[in-house]
């Protein structure tokens, strides 16, 4: 896979390390087991597989280049380049200004860009509609999209899809910029609606059964739904894309789920007739980080840290799933750790910051499950474990267990 040039401040002399290690050793990833660091006081069950992915690095290496070879120019990102926001702030301070934030709001107006400056597409890529506004300012959208491929595959995906005369089911959360962006590729070709989980698939299933009213549909997926979806003819044929970012194990669960009512209305005979029976568009590195965290939860470990934005997709999955086993805690960076008796961390269930006290336990080894989302840096991974290491008086340094943990896996 192609090496990225990213600032060596993302990369790290412990995780980056650890993952070289693992990487060398099995480079086809068949072992999702985390990798080990005991430094005596305290274990790190940490994942095989975190950080930043392919799509991640690619969108960073063009925003840096872009600001290293037009000094002068004013650029702009859509929105935030990935949902991280030691990254976006370095790009801030470096003077890219965001013309919108996640969801869209505004705060640069499309009459105040002209056609000397530099828009940036974010990894997430952006609507037709935004795209449509930057080429009539003249504005090449090429050079500067960055756009991750494994969303690209999605948008193709759903036009093959409306091409064979499916309507197009998006597994996505509606406000997020990348099923924002899907959405807006795929009602070109196709009729299309948006749900958020499998709740949201219940509902629509029982449009397709005929067990609610068509005109109920308006209302409950208001601002989910293209225009002049018809309940009654639209949702004959369907097939099923995703948000990248998604738990795979809904976005199957949805499949699966909408398959049988399709076998339940049309029948077994007829059904491949109305449901595409599409694969997964999941990207690689939400998967990897997905399956990498099945392997942490087989853990016994006493609590579990992880790293990224608040506002990423992908890393609220990941808190998702460990905390069904362990105490879990959602922090954007060690300065959230106040002390060994205190951390502030995200709930993801009621959207807020909250602080928790005694986080880590009294106990003669502690055992800490850390990982961290597809858009954290290494380096923010490698501080949180260092501020959880000097709380305790631990001798033995991080290079020399890196040491013997390579020697064990040669």
């Amino acid at each position: 896979m192609r090496k990225f040039e990213i600032p060596d401040k993302y990369r790290s002399s412990i995780i980056s390390r650890l993952k070289e290690i693992r990487k060398t050793n099995d480079p086809r990833k068949q072992d999702y087991s985390p990798s080990i660091l005991n430094f005596g006081k305290v274990k790190f069950y940490i994942a095989r597989h975190f950080g930043f992915c392919f799509g991640v690095e690619n969108a960073i290496e063009i925003a840096y280049k872009t600001v290293d070879e037009n000094p002068g120019k004013r650029i702009f990102l859509i929105s935030e380049m990935i949902h991280n926001p030691a990254v976006n702030e370095d790009l801030l301070s470096k003077g890219i200004q965001f013309i919108m934030d996640t969801e869209g709001n505004k705060y640069i107006e499309w009459d105040d860009i002209n056609s000397d400056d530099i828009v940036i597409v974010p990894a997430f890529g952006t609507t037709l509609e935004i795209e449509k506004i930057i080429k009539e300012k003249g504005i090449d959208t090429a050079k500067y999209d960055t756009t991750c491929p494994f969303v690209e595959k999605v948008w193709n995906r759903a036009d093959q899809l409306g091409k064979k005369d499916y309507s197009v089911v998006i597994h996505g959360k509606h406000v997020h910029e990348e099923t924002r962006a899907t959405f807006s590729h795929s009602i070109r070709n196709a009729p299309s609606v948006i749900v958020k989980n499998i709740d949201e698939t219940k509902i629509l299933a029982k449009f397709i059964t005929g067990e609610l009213p068509p005109e109920d549909f308006y209302s409950l997926f208001s601002g989910k739904h293209s225009e002049g979806f018809d309940v009654k003819n639209d949702l004959k044929r369907i097939g099923v894309v995703n948000q990248t970012t998604m738990l795979a194990s809904e976005t199957q669960e949805i499949a699966d789920y909408l398959k049988e009512i399709m076998k339940t209305k049309f029948g077994e005979a007829e059904y491949k007739n109305h449901f595409a029976d599409t694969r997964d568009t999941l990207c690689y590195a939400t998967n990897d980080n997905q399956q990498a965290t099945y392997g942490l939860l087989e853990q016994n470990a006493d609590l579990a840290i992880v790293v990224g934005g608040y506002n990423s997709s992908n890393t609220s999955h990941i808190v998702e799933l460990l905390e069904q086993k362990f105490p879990t805690y959602f922090i954007s960076s060690a300065s959230k750790i106040d002390s060994k008796n205190a951390i502030s961390h995200f709930d993801i269930h009621r959207k807020n910051e909250c602080l928790s006290q005694s986080f880590l336990p009294e106990s003669d080894e502690i055992g800490i499950v850390l990982t961290s989302g597809a858009s954290c840096p290494d380096s923010v991974v490698d501080d949180v474990l260092n501020k959880i290491i000097s709380f305790f008086d631990i001798e033995i340094k991080p290079e020399i267990l890196l040491e013997e943990f390579e020697s064990r896996n040669e």
